[in-house]
């Protein structure tokens, strides 16, 4: 029997504790002990979540209020544990503002739904000449081989939407899509036709080294690196991350009963299990009509619970300070409201907000003017938002890709991480 190291232990931390602990302690106590190092290694890991609003969430009204504008709204802002403010449809999430920060002063240009959320996920505007890879990608490519007991997709894409795709880096870090329940399409191994899957299996086998053989270019390995991995996950004790029903029900309830609220709470338990990065979908934030009620009674009271819970859920476990977080859509809305009391596209001047891994907490930067129509202090790009959430993971900006083409290719299109945010 071979007896292996577990991941994040030196060989010399595991000894000692084999010859001082054997003596003291039962066999099973001792494993169940590098068990629990293990998961304090995995919880120290680096990760991100990112909480995409799909649609282009109207952040005048969450994050940047104008009170006394007449393109103000009708929410109020109110002070939070930052030190800033923010809307009152907010109001738990106000007790946490000290562990997130606002950049108030995105500008990105790029209103139309597919070239914004496009841009926001990889920091490069679309170009027919190449796929950029979405961030997420970059993450799984720099942080995913370090995790070799990993059996989860090192990118996971919760509640639909567009995650965007890996681009040149290939399909081993594509966005692994299961939707807010958890549920894995075909990932349920069927134990009465395992001999069958096993014969399938060597078929596949042979046929793909075939392929790989014939030098067909990258396509066949990738193929088969991505499809292993998914038979892999079939059996693997790890597919219980998805399953936030596992959670107590006073949890589940914090996060909130929506698909959100379970999306945000299989995110934690992703990371929890080494997941380096985890989106999470939020639609329905195209509001080009009744967009006060929306949000009252139907948006906010979603998210509010959803940041608040998994902020707090992170704190408690240890986990808040490796863990980074980003909320944001493809871009804001008008700050004047139209003929529907609704808010139309608008990338010229709104907000994203950060957090977590390092990133210090109750701050704002930049600023828009009084009636939110433009910028008055410096403005940011989404590669400034990337470049400060690699700065956070410990992914060096000075890394260059080559595509296919050999086309050279930075990091976060050679964003400036933000200062402030540095901590």
């Amino acid at each position: 029997m071979t007896l292996s190291t577990p991941p994040g232990m030196s060989r010399r931390h595991f000894m000692r504790h084999l010859t001082t602990g054997v003596a003291t302690i039962p066999a099973m106590q001792f494993v169940e002990h590098l068990r629990a190092h293990a998961a304090e290694v995995k919880s120290n890991q680096k990760a991100c979540i990112l909480m995409w609003m799909g649609g282009g969430p109207p952040t005048i009204d969450l994050w940047d209020l104008k009170p006394g504008s007449k393109n103000g709204g009708e929410f109020k802002p109110i002070d939070t544990a930052g030190g800033m403010q923010i809307s009152e449809l907010l109001p738990e999430t106000a007790k946490v503002m000290n562990q997130l920060s606002i950049v108030r002063s995105m500008s990105t240009r790029e209103a139309d739904h597919g070239r914004g959320r496009y841009y926001m996920h990889t920091a490069y505007v679309p170009n027919p000449t190449v796929v950029h890879p979405t961030f997420g990608s970059v993450v799984s490519a720099e942080l995913g081989p370090d995790r070799q007991e990993l059996e989860i997709p090192a990118f996971v894409s919760i509640g639909g939407g567009s995650s965007g795709s890996p681009g040149f880096l290939g399909m081993m870090h594509a966005p692994f899509a299961v939707d807010s329940n958890g549920r894995v399409r075909n990932a349920d191994a069927d134990q009465k036709h395992a001999g069958r899957m096993d014969h399938r299996l060597k078929m596949l086998e042979m046929i793909e080294a075939n392929f790989i053989k014939s030098d067909r270019g990258g396509l066949p390995q990738a193929h088969k690196d991505v499809y292993y991995k998914a038979i892999s996950l079939m059996s693997s004790e790890q597919r219980q991350a998805f399953r936030v029903d596992q959670e107590s029900a006073e949890m589940q309830q914090q996060y909130g009963r929506n698909n959100f609220g379970r999306g945000l709470l299989m995110a934690r338990r992703l990371v929890e299990t080494g997941v380096p990065f985890v989106e999470v979908n939020m639609g329905g934030w195209d509001l080009h009509q009744n967009v006060f009620s929306s949000l009252r009674d139907r948006m906010a009271p979603v998210l509010d619970s959803g940041i608040s819970a998994l902020v707090g859920d992170l704190r408690r476990r240890g986990m808040l300070e490796h863990t980074v977080l980003v909320w944001m859509g493809e871009f804001g809305r008008t700050p004047r409201i139209n003929q529907n009391v609704g808010r139309d596209h608008w990338a010229t001047s709104w907000s994203v907000v950060v957090g977590g891994g390092g990133i210090p907490g109750g701050r704002v930067i930049g600023a828009t003017d009084a009636d939110g129509l433009s910028v008055v202090d410096r403005g940011y790009l989404p590669g400034d938002i990337w470049a400060t959430v690699a700065e956070a993971l410990g992914i060096p900006l000075t890394k260059v890709y080559k595509t296919p083409r050999g086309r050279p290719m930075k990091i976060a299109n050679g964003g400036t991480p933000i200062q402030e945010l540095l901590g």
